[in-house]
């Protein structure tokens, strides 16, 4: 590996320390190397905090040694005012002479003015840096403000025979298909993503939490789609562990119109049926990750009907989990 792309690959792997926490900033990772050493690192803070270019210079015990370092992050630094002033700003103060950026942001208020910031100042700045794995990386980020929407997940659980939920239950909450490892998991998803999003028949039917309960993180922002205002507040999603958004829209496109002016940049659709379909059927949507268990309900609600390329398959246990993107 390349000496640039081996530093790079650091800060996408400490950047991954924010996930789940930055948004809606990105979770930009960086590295400041002096004389082929390691001597700063830092990542995103939780939203509001210091960004990853001003946490690794901040690491950085002796200063002095800015002056001749390089800097790696994986995203072009900030030129403008937000929660914090400009990262670009910071590099330039402590005049690190080399800058190696792995992608530049294309958000209107940066799109470059981060890096004439830098090269008006003197800085040699290399762009290009691992680019595609930096814009996986930041997938969130690029789908809110390229798309003006969030970054969609679709999961459910479908049985062996292709169902994912029974027709009729007796009692007024989840029927498990998977095993705890699998719904462990979704847990891990719920702190990673800023919302989850349900229909109101899933509301209606399951009277789920849709909070982080098995997994150490924070609970995502509720959405529930209630368009007739039929759900009482007597309902778990209504209750004060975490925000919850209702919202009355009835079209895909509609409902992403919304949680773009919520500043929302990342959701996961759990259900139901016709919530998961509604979403496939207009195209908007980027992941799908889709558990199978190995009970059988003979009858039952159908599993949606979606096509999209594999990138990976698991096995969690007696369970298998196939992730697709939407092509």
């Amino acid at each position: 590996m390349k000496i640039h792309e081996k530093y790079i690959s650091r800060c996408i792997a400490i950047a991954k320390n924010g996930l789940g926490a930055t948004a809606p900033n990105p979770m930009v990772g960086c590295v400041i190397v002096h004389n082929k050493k390691i001597i700063g690192e830092g990542f995103t803070s939780p939203y509001g905090g210091a960004h990853a270019e001003v946490n690794a210079i901040n690491s950085v015990s002796d200063t002095s040694l800015l002056k001749d370092a390089t800097l790696y992050v994986t995203l072009e630094p900030c030129s403008h005012f937000g929660k914090t002033p400009p990262c670009a700003d910071a590099i330039i103060k402590f005049q690190i002479p080399k800058v190696i950026i792995g992608t530049i942001d294309t958000h209107s208020k940066v799109a470059g003015q981060g890096i004439t910031r830098l090269e008006k100042a003197g800085c040699h700045v290399t762009v290009g840096i691992l680019e595609n794995e930096c814009k996986e990386h930041h997938k969130r980020f690029f789908t809110f403000h390229n798309k003006k929407r969030p970054y969609i997940i679709l999961k459910w659980a479908e049985t062996a025979d292709g169902f994912i939920a029974p027709l009729h239950k007796d009692k007024q909450k989840p029927v498990w298909i998977t095993n705890a490892y699998s719904r462990q998991l979704v847990h891990k998803w719920r702190a990673e993503e800023q919302a989850i999003l349900v229909g109101t028949n899933t509301v209606l039917e399951d009277n789920p939490s849709l909070t982080t309960r098995d997994w150490e993180g924070k609970h995502p922002i509720r959405i529930v789609l209630d368009k007739k205002e039929t759900l009482s507040k007597d309902f778990n999603v209504f209750d004060n562990q975490a925000k919850t958004l209702l919202i009355k829209e009835t079209s895909a496109e509609a409902i992403c119109n919304t949680l773009y002016e919520a500043n929302i940049n990342s959701v996961i659709i759990e259900g139901g049926a016709k919530t998961l379909q509604l979403f496939i059927d207009a195209g908007l949507w980027d992941e799908a990750r889709v558990f199978s268990g190995k009970s059988v309900f003979k009858e039952g609600v159908n599993a949606p009907k979606f096509s999209g390329k594999l990138i990976s398959e698991e096995k969690i246990m007696n369970d298998t989990l196939k992730i697709y993107v939407n092509n």
